[in-house]
């Protein structure tokens, strides 16, 4: 088992947003890192797009903490990532936060409508 398998979850969060969108790309299986930043810009709608820099460089330190592995395809000219044990349990619990925040901010009655007045 390694290190980030046996981490509660906990202590992986709260995650930062490119970290959180590149699990949430990895959720529904393995990808490359171009098809990670298509997936990440489409999740996030306009408000997030992702360059190589980001992309890579916390896909560095996510392999380095255990969330996601690399995985050998056929293709040698494509890197392939999938989220590890670890990586769905820091997914799992950053939509806990997620939310727990949401259910505070209707309890609270704050508007949810990205177009709402601000006072």
């Amino acid at each position: 088992m390694k290190p980030a398998d046996r981490k509660p979850v906990s202590t992986f969060g709260p995650l930062t947003a490119a970290v959180f969108h590149i699990l949430l790309a990895l959720a529904d299986g393995r990808k490359h890192g171009y098809a990670i930043m298509k997936q990440v810009a489409a999740d996030g709608g306009s408000n997030l797009r992702m360059g190589p820099g980001t992309l890579y460089g916390s896909l560095q330190r996510m392999a380095a903490a255990g969330l996601v592995e690399e995985r050998e395809e056929d293709d040698e000219r494509r890197r392939y990532y999938q989220l590890t044990a670890g990586g769905q349990r820091a997914l799992r619990g950053e939509l806990d936060r997620l939310r727990q925040a949401l259910a505070a901010a209707r309890r609270k009655r704050v508007p949810l409508d990205a177009t709402a007045r601000r006072t």
